[in-house]
């Protein structure tokens, strides 16, 4: 079975507290075969009608190798819980840090259509139940089979005919346990997925708490959580039903066992073919043996869970990364030049239209190119292909004459900052959010790339300074605020090429001019690509490269491309209508207002 083939490779490595467990589990099956003997061999002592003032000694003896097992028992269990779940932990940890890697390793394209809360809930729920499996089900299916085939040793050993009659409900009991399989484990596996649809809501309505007060969504999103909860509830309930109609069936089925003793037992008894002292052990290793049967179809619960959630877990370390390094990848040395070049690049994300097709565009190392052009053409789309986020459906994109596929992804993306119109902030002070762009530096370092990008003045006025927590995504700082830390950590990053994507929209026209002034700064010296709406932004660039219809259609200056008078400048003009008539209307606004 290649989930169980998973976990078993998994637990490889920690063979050793593995070993101790198994040691301890066996050692503890032969002390509690040994008790009932205890048991039976004082019956035959008190029974003996010709024991002598010796059988008080011997009883006695018997009480203190009983205590001795006892005792013997409580480190043999201790050792057995506590080394299984060293390992089971173990397991989990690695697991998860095999799914945590293994996810850095796909492309964008894999994050398309996945939740963030899904693929929290295989990385944390998933794995969770692997230490169920290990430290739980395994170790207790392996002593209770031992036990098992002891107990059946010993009765056989003491009336094969009782032995095998008292045995008779097993093969019934496994035959259930293998029918329920059949209909536990995908009902279990149906639970995790409506867990993992649940955490996906929560986060997501977590993290989109503003704009469900904003649209007053409270109720409508309360239902549909609701809804999730519910839809997990009836799915855990359905498994849960499915293991409470076994187990009662379970124990009727090993009650039989006891009745067939009573019977059989008594009989032979009566007709003197099993001393009684036989009769006595026989009950008590009969509920040795049950008791194993029994616990089996408890562990059986717990196996089914845990193979549901490591099918999950297999399943999407099973996905192949879409960008990957190529074996004989080289490591680019050293601070590249930045001289990038487009070969014939055709792009689609899927099936169907291409985004970008046929594109052939060289940029100069330390050159400004403006990419514009109307929404959807594929600006950013080409943005993201230079640091391998996704791979060119046709042609070649090269730095330095290198092809990039050539490059190892870690080298090359050494070589690029990126500064983008949604900025991720991570939870953290201002300080560790700066020197995400290259840690370890020092703090004269880091102050001057915030004062590069406009931000060491305001960063000084927050309550700590560079050490005030910003809130998830950053959300104590305002919308300038978060561009500059992000320009700050693009400065400090110091790479030779620079993507600017929308880098100053959605800001006032006071923080525009900062942050433009800082992004001057950070682009000298660097090859950058500059996508923006405001063309007013990008008059300065060496180059500009207009897209329509995902082709390049004009390229130049600014004033070669005014010249011109094709798309370039008409979305100029646009712009330029636009802004007259926005401050008409401010101008009318104000003066009803005074009015």
């Amino acid at each position: 079975m290649k989930s169980l083939a998973f976990v078993f490779k998994s637990a490889k490595k920690y063979a050793r507290p593995l070993i101790l467990t198994v040691a301890s589990m066996l050692l503890l099956v032969g002390v509690q075969l040994y008790a009932p003997w205890l048991v039976r061999h004082m019956v035959t002592i008190v029974t003996d009608p010709n024991a002598g003032p010796q059988a008080v000694s011997q009883v006695a003896r018997l009480a203190l190798l009983a205590l001795s097992i006892f005792i013997l028992q409580i480190g043999l269990r201790f050792t057995r819980s506590y080394m299984a779940h060293v390992a089971g932990w173990n397991v989990v940890a690695d697991v998860r840090s095999q799914i945590y890697e293994h996810l850095q390793q796909m492309s964008l394209r894999f994050y398309e259509d996945k939740q963030t809360g899904q693929l929290m809930s295989r990385t944390v729920n998933d794995s969770d139940l692997l230490e169920q499996l290990i430290a739980h089900a395994i170790p207790d299916v392996t002593v209770n089979v031992l036990m098992l085939i002891g107990v059946s040793a010993v009765l056989i050993h003491m009336s094969w005919p009782l032995a095998l009659l008292s045995m008779l409900p097993i093969p019934l009991i496994v035959l259930m346990m293998r029918g329920f399989a059949k209909y536990v484990r995908p009902a279990f596996r149906k639970r995790q997925v409506e867990l993992g649809e649940f955490n996906a809501a929560l986060n997501d309505n977590i993290s989109g708490i503003r704009e469900i007060k904003a649209f007053t969504r409270e109720e409508i999103e309360a239902t549909r959580i609701r809804q999730h909860i519910v839809r997990y509830r009836d799915s855990l309930l359905r498994a849960l039903r499915l293991m409470a109609t076994f187990h009662p069936l379970v124990e009727f089925s090993s009650s039989l066992g006891t009745i067939v003793l009573i019977y059989f037992g008594g009989r032979f008894v009566l007709n003197q073919t099993l001393p009684i002292a036989d009769l006595v052990a026989f009950f008590l290793y009969l509920e040795l043996l049950y008791q194993p049967v029994r616990a089996l179809s408890q562990a059986w619960e717990s196996i089914q869970q845990a193979l549901a959630g490591a099918e999950r877990v297999a399943e999407l370390l099973e996905e192949e990364p879409d960008v990957r390094d190529r074996p004989d990848a080289i490591e680019l040395a050293g601070r590249a030049e930045g001289a990038l070049a487009f070969h014939n690049v055709s792009f689609r994300y899927t099936e169907g239209d291409m985004v970008l097709e046929n594109i052939h565009l060289d940029i100069a190392a330390g050159s400004a190119v403006a990419l514009v052009g109307p929404t959807g053409v594929g600006k950013t789309t080409l943005s993201l292909l230079i640091p391998r986020f996704y791979d060119v459906t046709a042609g070649s994109i090269t730095l330095d004459g290198h092809d990039i596929r050539d490059l190892t992804m870690e080298s090359l993306r050494r070589q690029i900052s990126i500064v983008l119109q949604d900025v991720f902030l991570f939870h953290g002070t201002v300080r560790e959010n700066i020197l995400f762009g290259r840690p370890g530096t020092t703090e004269e370092e880091m102050i001057a790339a915030a004062q590069v990008a406009n931000a060491h003045e305001f960063i000084l006025q927050l309550p700590e300074g560079y050490d005030t927590l910003i809130g998830e995504r950053g959300v104590k700082l305002s919308g300038g605020q978060r561009q500059r830390i992000a320009i700050a950590r693009a400065v400090l990053k110091d790479a030779p090429i620079l993507i600017l994507d929308e880098a100053t929209s959605s800001v006032d026209t006071e923080t525009e001019m900062l942050i433009q002034q800082a992004l001057e700064r950070l682009m000298v010296g660097r090859t950058t690509l500059i996508i923006a709406h405001r063309l007013s932004t990008i008059r300065s660039a060496d180059a500009i490269v207009v897209l329509e219809d995902s082709r390049i259609v004009e390229r130049g200056t600014h004033e070669e491309l005014m010249a011109r008078g094709g798309l370039y400048k008409r979305l100029n003009e646009i712009q330029m209508e636009d802004q007259v008539r926005w401050q008409a209307l401010r101008k009318e606004r104000r003066q009803r207002a005074h009015a």
